[in-house]
């Protein structure tokens, strides 16, 4: 199996889901089709972006 190329946009915004919207980073990893381990690295690698973004919205 390839390793799936996301956006940085759709990164920010599945970060921004578990963040500032608090949802369970399971519930939002099975919605995406993503692993749970790629969303708590997206989450250490775009969470404070993630977070200005959305406060910023």
């Amino acid at each position: 199996m390839g390793k799936a190329n996301f956006t940085e946009n759709f990164k920010g915004d599945a970060v921004v889901q578990i963040t500032a919207r608090r949802y369970p980073v399971a519930e939002v990893a099975a919605r995406l089709g993503i692993s749970k381990y790629s969303l708590y690295e997206w989450r250490k690698r775009y969470g404070k972006l993630a977070m200005a973004h959305s406060l910023s919205v």
